[in-house]
């Protein structure tokens, strides 16, 4: 297909439903001279076919590499680039208002973060309060969301302490998620250069976060904690180590925003359990609670599991080659039957079909060009 082509197609969906659920599909990239990357893609997607068209530039911006849409589904914030109030370059987050028309995204504003390396952005379940997460320096910078869906300035800022077991990796912290639990009374942060899930109760109203007790809870030592999924029960929460190329299965208390660890089991394969230098990057649970998927990078690869939902103990079952290079953000459409996954170093994205009995995943051919593809977010549009 040709680029004149695949911008027709793309500008007749824009005007055109899809028969079934429709959704955009919003990319989030590493721009860089070499990736030719220019900021946040968008496509159009179709549950009952599985069809995904060729993204197109939804908003020039700098290093948009992680994604989150507001409870609205009119804004959608970026981990990103910004221009601080001296005029300098350095790193926050960005508000965009989202046209559904046309999945073109406008900029509102951005705000700074007194942190270094923004790599994830939090946001609360009312979409009052974000978290951006500084994996260089290891903080959180928290900010208040204003009802037309710009960003404060800066409200909170908390600096982890400590190191790890793993000195090149983990000489100091290195924070690299927030996730509000579903009652919304904290946020979980899981900062990978400590080995520790830290807790914190969230004052929405004004948009900091409080060291809760307890405060964190640890996974194996040098396992490096990346991101994190709660179970759609609420019970249990999945957390991936990019280091040992673990997931660790932890309990929740609800009432006192607590963690205890239930289990941590490899995401390679039995033969491949003594390879060096892999690390994973994303942990997704399925909406039926009976699977949990996670993205190995370098080991190109999605593990999937089965999860007993009455332990939250899991099971591997398959580990599907990702039909790219380097996959960083794998996401499922709401309905659970379609997952994509995003390839930084092969600037693509991939359709698999989730099997709707066991969940194992099968390619479905459809892949797309998406330049320093790192996170994906589905917006219905139904």
């Amino acid at each position: 297909m040709t680029r004149s082509s695949i911008a027709f197609a793309f500008a007749a969906l824009t005007t055109t439903a899809i028969a079934g659920d429709n959704f955009l599909v919003y990319f989030g990239t590493s721009t860089n001279p070499k990736n030719g990357a220019k900021g946040i893609y968008v496509a159009r997607f179709n549950s009952a076919s599985g069809e995904l068209t060729q993204p197109e530039l939804a908003a020039e911006a700098g290093n948009p590499g992680f994604l989150s849409i507001h409870p609205s589904k009119k804004y959608l914030y970026a981990s990103s680039d910004v221009m601080k109030a001296d005029g300098t370059k350095g790193g926050g987050i960005s508000a965009f208002s989202i046209d559904k028309k046309t999945g073109k995204l406008t900029p509102i504003n951005q705000s700074a973060t007194s942190g270094m390396g923004p790599c994830h952005v939090g946001l609360d379940k009312t979409g009052k309060m974000a978290v951006i997460s500084n994996y260089g320096n290891g903080t959180l910078s928290s900010y208040s969301i204003k009802e037309d869906g710009s960003v404060s300035p800066e409200v909170g800022f908390i600096q982890h302490e400590g190191s790890g077991a793993v000195p090149k990796r983990q000489a100091g912290p290195h924070a690299h998620s927030v996730n509000f639990t579903p009652d919304n009374r904290f946020a979980l942060a899981c900062d990978l250069g400590i080995d520790k899930v830290l807790i914190y109760k969230a004052d929405i109203a004004t948009g900091k976060l409080t060291p809760n007790e307890p405060a964190f809870a640890k996974v194996p030592a040098g396992g490096g904690p990346r991101h994190l999924a709660f179970h759609p029960g609420g019970k249990y929460v999945f957390v991936n180590n990019e280091i040992t190329m673990t997931e660790t299965v932890f309990s929740y208390d609800a009432e006192k925003g607590a963690l205890t660890e239930i289990q941590t089991v490899s995401t390679l394969p039995e033969a491949d359990r003594e390879l060096k230098g892999l690390s994973t990057a994303e942990t997704v649970a399925h909406p039926n609670g009976k699977v949990v998927y996670v993205s190995n990078r370098t080991h190109d690869t999605i593990a999937v599991f089965a999860c007993d939902p009455a332990t939250g103990k899991l099971t591997l079952l398959q580990n599907v080659p990702v039909e790219g290079q380097i996959p960083r953000n794998i996401c499922l459409d709401p309905s659970g039957k379609w997952l994509i996954a995003a390839h930084q170093n092969s600037a693509t994205a991939a359709v698999f079909k989730v099997d709707q009995n066991d969940g194992k995943l099968t390619f479905t051919g459809t892949k797309v060009n998406v330049p320093g593809s790192i996170c994906v977010r589905f917006l219905p549009l139904d």
